[in-house]
């Protein structure tokens, strides 16, 4: 895989967690990882960030952050708001070059979504992708609304001529509703990329140990894993519409 940018369609839909089941699954395969992280709002400086998150659950990761920031914002608006320099795209493709130089496997987590502002010049994650050459990884929600989403963000890569790897669901329900059910078919038909992985809900709270035997589960081969979309998506195919009486 060499470098991914794992992206999602909006903060809290499972990133971070998503990293590091990826991560977990190429170290079990004997590669080295390093995880970039190119600007964490929303922690002090003596608070863990994601990439330490991401080390925590997936085992010996190179975790590295470019810059950091306190207010849980946009990175250009906790940039300016904090008087701290921002992180423009090529500072995340430098980083990551280096990174890979001496990696399997490069990861770079975004802030949020794929077009959130780095700069004030409007800079934005795909714009480091642009630069690397790089495919990226998008983490979505299960249910309602997603489906937008996801095609709002998978139409942004095709405009700018990026490679979409494939989507992740980044919290699967353990009692799937209907809208999440129907989704399996309907995310890669919007996406115009595979379905990847499905995280079980609450997967972030397992214990290392745990979380690291399960990653390859979630995933599919072409991150690492064992998961089996077809095998996934029979399992939760939606029943059948009853038609009702006044059905023409």
């Amino acid at each position: 895989m060499a470098i991914v940018v794992v992206t999602g369609t909006g903060t809290e839909v499972g990133k971070t967690v998503a990293t590091a089941a990826v991560a977990a699954a190429s170290l079990a395969q004997g590669l080295s990882v390093a995880v970039l992280k190119p600007a964490q709002t929303g922690v002090s400086a003596a608070e863990p960030g994601d990439a330490a998150e991401v080390a925590r659950l997936a085992g010996e990761v190179t975790a590295a952050e470019l810059a950091r920031y306190p207010e849980p914002l946009a990175p250009a608006t906790a940039a300016l708001r904090a008087g701290l320099d921002p992180v423009g795209p090529e500072d995340v493709a430098e980083a990551a070059a280096k990174l890979a130089a001496v990696h399997d496997v490069v990861l770079v987590e975004g802030a949020g979504g794929l077009l959130v502002r780095y700069d004030a010049q409007g800079s934005t994650l795909a714009d480091a992708a642009a630069l690397l050459h790089a495919r990226v990884l998008l983490v979505v929600t299960a249910g309602l609304g997603t489906l937008n989403a996801t095609a709002l963000t998978a139409e942004a890569l095709r405009t700018r001529k990026i490679g979409c790897l494939g989507v992740i669901i980044g919290s699967w329900p353990a009692d799937p509703g209907l809208a999440e059910r129907c989704n399996i078919a309907d995310l890669p038909a919007v996406a115009g990329a595979p379905l990847l992985g499905a995280l079980p809900a609450a997967a972030g709270s397992l214990t290392p140990a745990a979380f690291r035997a399960a990653a390859p589960d979630w995933l599919a081969p072409q991150l690492g894993g064992t998961w089996d979309a077809a095998g996934f998506a029979e399992a939760y195919a939606p029943p059948r519409r009853v038609p009702a009486a006044g059905d023409a």
